[in-house]
């Protein structure tokens, strides 16, 4: 068991770092729309491009970010009958659920999306939008996603079962992040410090 918990763990830091990266997505998609509007407005010039890079942004905010929600316990749940139950019980339900619904689930969308991502870059397929983008890298996302939510849920499983056996504390609990505006706050101080550092070394120099 203990080397299926650190498969676990490796799972984890693989969708930890995944949802911290792909949560800085969604900063460039305000950016994009932000100038877009600008460029629309003062010059009175656009593209569909950029409105379809943002619509690629959410789609990889949304689906590369499924198997990290996971982890975090994040995920919408309706808990009317199980919340009455015993933690060991819910613990079931959950290993039920991943077994019965995510895994086939997983195995299906990707059985089906990988023809149509392996057709779309064969085919080099455009958006029928003027100016519009390549289509192959949006529709690689579903089975990437879906792929890191399966992997995720390999995860989820392993810890479930350890804790029916008494290895680990409820992972059921919702861990504890920090959110995306408190780490853009913290890589501005980062980039804040860093450069007070590199002006106060040159001023030596």
């Amino acid at each position: 068991m203990s080397s299926l918990l650190s498969l676990s763990r490796l799972i984890d830091r693989i969708s930890e770092f995944v949802g911290r990266w792909v949560a800085w997505l969604v900063l460039a998609a305000v950016l994009i729309s932000a100038t877009n509007a600008a460029v629309r407005k003062l010059f009175n010039m656009s593209s569909n491009a950029f409105l379809e890079i943002q619509w690629y942004l959410f789609a990889g905010v949304f689906l590369l970010a499924s198997g990290y929600t996971l982890m975090r316990q994040a995920h919408v749940k309706i808990d009317v009958i199980s919340g009455h139950l015993s933690k060991r019980k819910q613990i079931w339900i959950d290993i039920i659920g991943i077994c019965v619904f995510l895994f086939p689930f997983v195995v299906v969308v990707i059985t089906l999306a990988m023809p149509l991502v392996i057709k779309a870059y064969v085919s080099g397929e455009m958006s029928q939008n003027a100016g519009g983008l390549i289509r192959w890298p949006v529709f690689a996302l579903l089975p990437a996603g879906i792929f890191l939510l399966g992997l995720q849920g390999i995860s989820e499983l392993i810890k479930r079962i350890a804790f029916l056996k008494g290895l680990i504390p409820d992972p059921t609990h919702p861990q504890q992040a920090k959110s995306a505006e408190e780490e853009l706050a913290e890589f501005l101080l980062q980039k804040e410090v860093a450069a007070r550092e590199q002006a106060a070394t040159g001023s030596k120099q």
